[in-house]
């Protein structure tokens, strides 16, 4: 009797973990129907370049990620991104005049601590300096939205929605809504893009290696911190992790100040991946964020989440989008996608928890 019991049940499990898994399934299922398509699309080269995209937006996931595991979330994420990554370029801008010389002060006024700074453009020891000041810039954005939400009990929607604006009205003041193009070669050619080794015919750059070490770290600080586990704590219910002696307040500013952390190295990086800052730098990033974070599993219900789910989550999200340029599908769709996406995995997370209860 139990035995004809548990055959019943079986298919009902089957079903269950398609539906739990469906978002990838269907990813999957669109990407060899672009394979069918166009079979350069599982080519080394489109691999190797998805592998790339995914090691771009990583950082900036893994960061939205921790908003979402405290059953929040974070808009600010692409503006952070669009400003550090300007901050980047002027820092390490290299213009030569008619005349030979080299200029770095066309958006640093002479005498500001900006432009001291740019003196020792071209020095390798300066280029961790510009990384720690844009993580710096994104770690206050991050502190001042975490702060709001835990102080104030906020909606993060809201705070993270006005911080955004007011992240792009200041990066659109302090620019001018100007673009930078020319980056000292010390900066994107000879330290981010540069080539580690190749395969086949195709180079894999520094930044690919950068991403796999802060991924690592992430992992770290997730898995095996205290930090971490007041993390989880405090997205599974926030009442019990404060009766349990977790300091919630700074738990949730922290969790924001790493994210904003993540967003400012990430500008750093997009601006020399691309080879220029403009206002259109990190637009509609924190929504690719969110897309492929939800697709690898981080449940907006608040403390489930891991590091591997966002991988393969960034990773299927770039799939999607390169699929889409494989089979010349308009850039004007892709907000459809990401949008169905989003929509999609939060109807099968919804179904998921309540299975769960």
């Amino acid at each position: 009797m139990s035995q004809s019991k548990a055959q019943a049940k079986q298919p009902v499990n089957i079903l269950n973990w398609i539906l739990d898994h469906a978002m990838i399934l269907i990813i999957i299922l669109m990407a060899i129907y672009v394979e069918i398509r166009r079979p350069a699309f599982f080519g080394v080269a489109s691999l190797v370049n998805i592998i790339q995209l995914t090691a771009a937006r990583l950082p900036m996931a893994l960061g939205v990620a921790g908003c979402i595991i405290l059953a929040g979330t974070d808009l600010s994420g692409g503006r952070v991104a669009g400003l550090t990554g300007f901050i980047s370029a002027i820092l390490l801008e290299r213009v030569v005049t008619a005349a030979g010389a080299v200029n770095t002060t066309r958006f640093i006024g002479e005498g500001t601590p900006l432009y001291f700074l740019s003196r020792f453009v071209g020095s390798g020891v300066f280029i961790p300096f510009v990384i720690l000041t844009v993580m710096l810039v994104g770690t206050c954005v991050g502190a001042v939205n975490g702060f709001c939400m835990g102080k104030f009990k906020l909606h993060p929607f809201i705070v993270t929605l006005a911080t955004q604006l007011i992240t792009y009205g200041v990066y659109l003041t302090v620019s001018g809504s100007k673009q930078i193009n020319s980056l000292d070669p010390s900066y994107n050619t000879n330290f981010v893009t540069k080539s580690l080794f190749k395969i086949g015919t195709t180079s894999v750059p520094v930044y690919v290696l950068l991403a796999v070490i802060i991924t690592i770290i992430m992992w770290v600080v997730w898995n095996k911190t205290t930090f971490g586990k007041n993390m989880f704590a405090v997205g599974s219910n926030e009442e019990a992790a404060r009766v349990s002696g977790v300091n919630v307040l700074m738990t949730i500013i922290g969790v924001f100040m790493l994210a904003g952390a993540l967003y400012g190295y990430t500008g750093f990086i997009e601006a020399a991946r691309i080879g220029s800052a403009g206002p259109s730098l990190g637009l509609s990033y924190e929504n690719d964020a969110i897309s492929a974070v939800v697709i690898g599993g981080v449940s907006f219900v608040g403390g489930t989440g891991k590091i591997s789910g966002v991988i393969l989550g960034v990773f299927m999200m770039q799939l999607i989008m390169s699929g889409m340029t494989f089979l010349g599908i308009s850039g004007n769709v892709t907000y459809i996608i990401k949008g169905a996406v989003i929509l999609i995995a939060c109807i099968l997370d919804m179904r998921k928890y309540r299975a769960k209860k």
